[in-house]
């Protein structure tokens, strides 16, 4: 009898924790249906404007895809949508230190292209950080869309390539 109760006492704990639902997956990402205009300034390269206590966050659209038009990748910070690029295009913003969580969603009204990729931050303050928007296919049905952390060098050499994205949310 000592033995059953012993049981039931220590094993009650675990019957009477509360279920926890799973985090969403894409609470990262901005609202569903925010579309944004994207226009390339090839004029200029463009500098962050940083101030102090911030860290910098630049995104990198690199597209390799036959018969596809430029594609459009918009980017969350924290379940905020922050911008957007369209074919090979950078552009960054200013976080504050801490744990970030990033999204990148290709804009798209068709099913097959509704590809989300997530990836996650620790900034420092005063650092740089460096992402890759990675979309590769056949012009078909078979896509890869990933949002991967780079390294500094291949980031400035895609940047100096590239031409700035200046993006808007449609209205």
């Amino acid at each position: 009898m000592k033995v059953l109760l012993a049981l039931i006492f220590f094993a009650w704990p675990c019957v009477a924790q509360s279920y926890v639902p799973p985090i969403d997956p894409e609470a990262a990402c901005g609202a569903h249906d925010v579309q944004f205009q994207v226009k390339s300034d090839v004029q200029g390269k463009h500098l962050p404007d940083v101030a102090a206590g911030k860290a910098v966050v630049y995104f990198v659209e690199t597209q390799k895809i036959d018969g596809t038009g430029n594609i459009t990748a918009k980017i969350a910070v924290d379940g905020a949508w922050v911008g957007a690029n369209q074919g090979d295009s950078y552009f960054f913003v200013t976080v504050d230190p801490g744990e970030h969580h990033l999204c990148a969603r290709w804009q798209s009204s068709l099913a097959i292209r509704q590809q989300v990729s997530l990836n996650n931050l620790t900034a420092e303050s005063g650092k740089t950080y460096y992402f890759l928007v990675r979309i590769t296919g056949d012009g078909r049905e078979a896509y890869s869309f990933d949002l991967v952390k780079m390294n500094s060098d291949e980031a400035q050499l895609l940047i100096a390539r590239s031409p700035y994205s200046i993006s808007r949310a449609k209205k």
